[in-house]
């Protein structure tokens, strides 16, 4: 399933330089920040080494891919992809991908990049239904011992229509109940889950420990888009308090509508984290 269509970004041509003074980054925040790289897809596409030459600007230190008509690394090999980030202060930590036909492929160029995590950004069969969400099950253990033999690591992230609940069962709790915590390491998407009308503080409860990886991203309740923090229905001050009992490691934040342009979003959303 694609992702929502999304309201096209506005350029990238205000420069870094002149939006850093006003909003003090990398102060005394102890929480490391990533990005979901989705969220720059067109300055990405247009202009790589230049896009996160302005996303490393803004305070942010882990990325995290996704895949592009340019490929996984928007043109890049994954070696220059690791490099540029590093060069940058930046660690490349994961990739959202497709788990097809092409998956051999894809945990080479995730090795050859020195990323840890692979993750399925879609369900690979079609099916709303229980039986359909045991055998993804069963692909995504499959898929977490081919990474794990190749040490990587294999998650699965979250929308909203895996928490559609057919008779009395949330589909996504069967994914939960019936991967190797061992072998899929669930990356929740936050935003998804309140747009369901579901809390995310309940599936760290019911799940301590399984959601390694986040997508932070607020969302506008009424439209079901993405916005701003701050400016949508998710308690992110709250959300963080329970970091340790989701067991996050690494927080990307996501977003994939925007008031103006990408860069202008992405700089309100560090400021608004270094002000908690």
């Amino acid at each position: 399933m694609k992702r929502r269509n999304f309201i096209r970004q506005g350029t990238l041509g205000a420069t870094t330089a002149l939006l850093m003074p006003s909003f003090g980054f990398a102060t005394t925040r102890t929480q490391a920040y990533g990005v979901q790289l989705y969220t720059f897809r067109d300055a990405m596409a247009h202009d790589a080494l230049g896009t996160l030459e302005q996303i490393a600007a803004l305070g942010i230190t882990e990325i995290e891919s996704a895949r592009s008509a340019k490929g996984h690394y928007y043109g890049l090999s994954p070696q220059a992809m690791q490099k540029a980030c590093g060069d940058l202060g930046m660690t490349l930590i994961s990739g959202h991908v497709h788990l097809d036909d092409q998956f051999e492929q894809t945990m080479a160029e995730a090795a050859q990049a020195g990323q840890p995590y692979l993750i399925c950004s879609s369900l690979p069969s079609q099916g709303q239904t229980v039986d359909n969400y045991k055998r993804v099950a069963d692909a995504f253990n499959s898929a977490g011992e081919a990474c794990k033999a190749m040490g990587l690591k294999f998650g699965y992230h979250n929308h909203e229509y895996e928490f559609e609940n057919h008779q009395g069962t949330v589909l996504y709790d069967v994914l939960m109940d019936h991967t190797d915590a061992e072998l899929v390491h669930m990356e929740l998407d936050l935003g998804w889950v309140i747009v369901a009308g579901l809390d995310p503080l309940d599936y760290f409860k019911k799940y301590p420990g399984r959601f390694p990886l986040w997508h932070l991203k607020d969302m506008d309740l009424i439209k079901k888009e993405s916005t701003e923090f701050g400016r949508g229905g998710l308690d992110i001050k709250e959300m963080l308090t329970h970091k340790e009992t989701a067991g996050a490691q690494h927080i990307f934040i996501e977003q994939e509508e925007y008031t103006d342009n990408a860069l202008d979003s992405m700089a309100h959303n560090m400021k608004y984290l270094n002000n908690l």
